[in-house]
C-alpha cells in the first residue's frame, strides 16, 4: 500500500524547502504544538493568539511590541523581517481575522490579509528573503482568494488504530488498570476510532471515574460522544437504532445480504486479514412504501454500529463554495466515525439537476461528483445504504460497478409477504387478537398495497375499534378499512408497471424470493 506522509514527516519538509505559509487543520493544538516543536528545530518559535497577543511560543512569555495586541499591529511589526529571520510564527484564533467570503468591508481583516501576503511573498523571494514560515493552526479552514497559492493546507490526522491502541495502553499504565481481555480492548479501539487523541483520554478518565475500571459502559460513554459531534458538525442526523430485521416483512434476499455483510463488519479485522474486501455499501431501488427506509435502519441496528442520515438539504449553503465544504465535512464525519452505516435517502432528490444549466444544476453537479469519487476509492468502514424511488433520475455513473456492492429492486409485496406484514403490525399492536384474524381473507383482499398501504390499514382499522369502544379488533373492522383505502397499484398504476419493467430489463437482484 502507498505510504502517504503525515502531517508530522510534511511539516519540516515544508518548513525547509521554504513554504511562506502552511494551514494546520486541527482541533488539536496541543498535538499541533507537539509536531511545531519537534519540527522548529533551532529556529526561533513565535507564537500569536486572541488571548495574549504575540509572545515566545515555547515560555509563553509576552512579546508585544506595544499595547496593541491585535494581529495586524503585530503583523506590521513584523513585516520589515528581522524580528521573523529564522522564526516560525504560529497564528491561532485566525477565525475573523482574515478577509474570506461574507466579510468584504472588514478594514481590519483586510489589512491583517495583505500583511500575510506581503510577509509571504518576502519569504519567497528568493536572494535576500525572509527565512521563516508562518503556520496557522485552526478547527476550520477559511483561506483568501489572495492568498490561495501562498498556503498549503494540512489537515492534522486522527489516531489510527496503532497511536489508539497505544493511547489505551498509556492509559491503563498510568492508572494501574489490569490487562484487558483481548476482544474487548480490539472492540475499544474500533468504536474510538475517529476521536482525537485528547477526547480518547477524557473518556477514559471519565469511565474510570464512574467504573472504577474500563467496562462494557465505557463503550456507550464512546458512543455518546460521537453523537455529540454529529449535533454540533450540524451536516448529518444519528438515527435510533429502533428497528430490527424482524420489523421487515419479506424480503428475505435483501436481509440475507446485509446480514452477512453485518458478519465482517462485526469482525473487521479478522475480515480484513483473511483478505475480505471492505463493502461498500447498497443501493435498494423500487416502490415507494416497501421497506427500502426500513431496511436501513435495520441495518444500522444489525451491524451494531451508529447510523448516520445524510440529508442533502443540511449540504446546501449560501456562500460560494460552501455546499461542497458541507459535503467534504458530512464524508469526513463519517469516516471519522466508522465503522457506521450512512443512510442517503431519497438519492435520486439528491442529485437532481445534474447537467442542467444554472447555478443550481452547477452545485449539485459537484456534490454529485464528491459523493462519486469517494464511493468509489473509499476504504474506509463507512457502509451507504442509499434507497431510491426511482432510479431513471439518477445519472448512469452512479449505477456502475464498483459504487455499491450490489443493486436491489424492491418490488410490491407478494402474497408470503403479506401475510408477514399483517402479523408484524398486529402482533405490535393487538397480539391478543391475532389468532381470531383470517389473515389469509386479508391478503386476498390486498393484491397490489404496499408494506405502507397495509400498515396503515391495521392503525386505521384499530382506532376505528378504539372510537367506537369495540372490545377486540376482528377481520371485518380490518377488511371495511380495506375497503376504503384505494392502494398504491391503484394510484401509481402506469408509472409501477414501467419501474417493474426497467428493474428486470437491467437485471437488478430481487430483495423478495
Amino acid at each position: 500500500m502507498l505510504h502517504l506522509p503525515s502531517v508530522k514527516e510534511n511539516l519540516g519538509r515544508y518548513i525547509d524547502a521554504g513554504f511562506p505559509i502552511l494551514y494546520i487543520c486541527t482541533y488539536e493544538e496541543s498535538k499541533a504544538d507537539r509536531y511545531i516543536l519537534d519540527a522548529a528545530g533551532r529556529k526561533k518559535l513565535l507564537e500569536w493568539n486572541g488571548a495574549q497577543g504575540l509572545a515566545d511560543f515555547r515560555t509563553k512569555d509576552s512579546k508585544n511590541p506595544s499595547q496593541d495586541h491585535s494581529l495586524g499591529a503585530v503583523l506590521s511589526f513584523l513585516k520589515n523581517g528581522r524580528e521573523l529571520d529564522c522564526t516560525l510564527l504560529v497564528i491561532k484564533d485566525i477565525d475573523g481575522q482574515i478577509s474570506t467570503e461574507g466579510m468584504k468591508g472588514q478594514p481590519e481583516a483586510e489589512k491583517v490579509t495583505a500583511l500575510l501576503k506581503e510577509i509571504a511573498r518576502k519569504i519567497r523571494k528568493k536572494d535576500g528573503g525572509i527565512d521563516a514560515t508562518i503556520i496557522i493552526v485552526s478547527p476550520s479552514v477559511h483561506i483568501p482568494h489572495s492568498l490561495e497559492k501562498l498556503v498549503t493546507v494540512m489537515e492534522l490526522e486522527l489516531p489510527d488504530e496503532k497511536e489508539i491502541g497505544d493511547i489505551i495502553g498509556n492509559f491503563m499504565k498510568n492508572n494501574d488498570i489490569q490487562a484487558l481481555p483481548t476482544k474487548f480492548q480490539e472492540d475499544m479501539v474500533t468504536a474510538f476510532k475517529g476521536l482525537s487523541e485528547s477526547e480518547i483520554e477524557d473518556i477514559l478518565s471519565l469511565a474510570v471515574a464512574q467504573e472504577g475500571e474500563l467496562t462494557g459502559k465505557t463503550l456507550q460513554l464512546i458512543f455518546d460522544q460521537k453523537q455529540q459531534m454529529i449535533l454540533k458538525a450540524g451536516v448529518l442526523e444519528m438515527i435510533p437504532l429502533k428497528e430490527s430485521v424482524a420489523d421487515i416483512g419479506g424480503l428475505e434476499n435483501l436481509k440475507e445480504w446485509i446480514q452477512n455483510k453485518a458478519k465482517v463488519f462485526k469482525n473487521l479485522k479478522e475480515a480484513r486479514e483473511f483478505g475480505v474486501t471492505m463493502p461498500k455499501g447498497v443501493l435498494i431501488a423500487g416502490v415507494p412504501g416497501c421497506g427500502k427506509s426500513l431496511s436501513a435502519k435495520a441495518a444500522g441496528r444489525l451491524f451494531d454500529v451508529p447510523l448516520l442520515r445524510l440529508d442533502m438539504g443540511r449540504l446546501m449553503g449560501k456562500y460560494v463554495g460552501e455546499s461542497e465544504e458541507n459535503m467534504r465535512k458530512a464524508i469526513r464525519l463519517a469516516e471519522a466515525i466508522s465503522p457506521c452505516v450512512l443512510w442517503v435517502d431519497e438519492l435520486e432528490k439528491a442529485f437532481a439537476g445534474i447537467g442542467s444549466g444554472g447555478s443550481g444544476g452547477d452545485i449539485t453537479t459537484r456534490l454529485f461528483g464528491a459523493f462519486l469519487t469517494w464511493m468509489q476509492e473509499k476504504t474506509s468502514a463507512a457502509f451507504v445504504v442509499a434507497t431510491a424511488n426511482d432510479i431513471t433520475k439518477l445519472p448512469p455513473e452512479l449505477l456502475r460497478k464498483g459504487r455499491f456492492d450490489e443493486i436491489f429492486y424492491v418490488p410490491l409485496p407478494n402474497e408470503d409477504e403479506r401475510r408477514k406484514i399483517f402479523e408484524i403490525h398486529l402482533n405490535k399492536r393487538r397480539k391478543k387478537d391475532v389468532c381470531g384474524i383470517n389473515l389469509d381473507q386479508l391478503v386476498s383482499e390486498t393484491e397490489g398495497y404496499s408494506g405502507a398501504d397495509i400498515e396503515g390499514v391495521v392503525g386505521e382499522s384499530i382506532e376505528n375499534v378504539f372510537v367506537k369502544r369495540g372490545e377486540k379488533l376482528t377481520t371485518g373492522d380490518i377488511l371495511e378499512c380495506i375497503h376504503n383505502t384505494h392502494s398504491l397499484s391503484e394510484i401509481m398504476k402506469e408509472p409501477l408497471e414501467e419501474m417493474a419493467k426497467l428493474y428486470e430489463d437491467r437485471k437488478f437482484k430481487k430483495a423478495s424470493r
